[in-house]
């Protein structure tokens, strides 16, 4: 195999089994910037060992298992002469002087589970949690977190560092929460990779409305909560809400990127087979008293259940979303509301909704606020008004390709008499 084919397959290794090989070193070490390193140097070790030795039949437990050893190394210089904890040395070197080809000891996933639960610890900012679950767990450069989201890598990199020595300082055990804990951790898992996706699939900023490889990174994560906590109702519910929306995405831009709006997509261009899994996921997380991930996964089966823009059941849209008002008070699910209630009863009944919103403070620079009047506006003829809040909404708008349609919205607006 050339060296360039076994640097791509190391890479595509890398991305698969990050997260596993973290956290099988951070069982040991537990400290995840000790395990990261020690696994980038077992990374480092591929790219030397597998082009001349050829890439080994497991190469995930050759990863780990060499991160490991080094590990067990760290682990006896830094506690040389203690008795105990040499011991605990030889039983870790029994435990991973292994056949690279055997397979990586069942725990592991404990150990994955675990360090999830440590990069999404509440103690870090949404953004510092989503930067270290894309590295530690996803397996991403820097160079590519920075992309994803815009930034530079210097930026990035600063997070991820200033994430660490937090989760340092603060002492955070590498361990699932216990059982009183546990609600408020998981949301916060959950937060970090619905904040992955939804910057995935609609931009907040740049030249793209969306970017897909957050979207698939989100999917992969949400994948492997449902392996990880497959008796968590809302675990599904994610994942029930992130696939049925990914299924769009072919259809969600044009050509050239442009946008295209819910209601003028191809719905033949969605993707059926994620429809299926997120149906599936659906299923598996309907309880007596639905949290709010599974209630947002409803309403995205409303739509995808629909063939045709005219069957959408906006009826049981907007009483879904109600019932998302109740579980998480929001101005912007109270806004999602006024789209469907235009839908259901009319745009003078949503428009009234809408209006209501007017003085959310949180909603004073969020751009589809002014989007959805203008919208509301225009189609009961309202024209002029209409063009003054799709020409605020484009002001508002950080993402290019939305601003455009803002303003071709406005436009067109602006050609019609009120």
């Amino acid at each position: 195999m050339e060296e360039t084919e076994v640097r791509r397959t190391v890479e595509a290794v890398w991305r698969m089994e990050a997260g596993r090989v973290v956290a099988g070193i951070a069982a040991i070490v537990r400290d995840v910037g000790q395990a990261e390193e020690l696994a980038q140097d077992a990374l480092v070790a591929a790219l030397e060992s597998w082009p001349r030795d050829g890439v080994p039949a497991n190469p995930g437990a050759w990863l780990t298992t060499v991160g490991k050893r080094r590990a067990v190394d760290a682990v006896r210089r830094r506690q040389t002469g203690e008795r105990v904890l040499a011991q605990l040395g030889r039983d870790l070197d029994e435990r991973v002087t292994v056949d690279f080809d055997a397979a990586v000891e069942e725990r592991i996933e404990d150990d994955l589970l675990r360090l999830i639960f440590v990069a999404c610890h509440p103690v870090l900012t949404p953004i510092a949690r989503a930067a270290l679950t894309l590295r530690l767990v996803g397996g991403l450069t820097t160079a590519e977190i920075a992309r994803a989201f815009l930034t530079t890598e210097s930026t990035v990199g600063q997070r991820i560092t200033r994430a660490k020595a937090a989760l340092a300082e603060a002492r955070v055990p590498f361990e699932v929460p216990g059982a009183a804990e546990r609600a408020e951790r998981l949301g916060s898992v959950l937060e970090v990779v619905y904040l992955i996706f939804n910057e995935g699939y609609a931009a907040t900023a740049g030249d793209d409305w969306m970017r897909p490889t957050l979207v698939q990174e989100a999917l992969r994560l949400v994948r492997q909560l449902q392996g990880l906590m497959p008796d968590e109702p809302e675990v599904h519910g994610l994942a029930a809400l992130l696939e049925i929306q990914a299924s769009r995405v072919h259809a969600r831009t044009g050509p050239a990127g442009e946008p295209i709006l819910l209601n003028d997509q191809d719905r033949t261009r969605w993707d059926q087979l994620l429809i299926r899994r997120g149906l599936a996921a659906l299923d598996r997380a309907r309880t007596d008293h639905p949290g709010p991930y599974a209630v947002q996964a409803e309403i995205a089966a409303c739509h995808a259940r629909a063939r045709t823009p005219e069957e959408t059941d906006w009826a049981r849209i907007a009483a879904l979303y109600a019932e998302l008002a109740r579980l998480v008070p929001s101005p912007v699910v109270e806004l999602n509301r006024a789209v469907a209630v235009a839908q259901a009863d009319g745009p003078a009944a949503g428009l009234e909704v809408a209006r209501a919103l007017a003085d959310e403070p949180a909603l004073a620079t969020y751009h589809l606020l002014p989007s959805v009047l203008g919208d509301l506006l225009a189609r009961l003829g309202r024209h002029d008004e209409a063009r003054r809040e799709f020409e605020r909404a484009a002001a508002l708008a950080g993402n290019a390709r939305e601003r455009t349609l803002l303003l071709s919205r406005a436009a067109e607006c602006g050609s019609k008499k009120s």
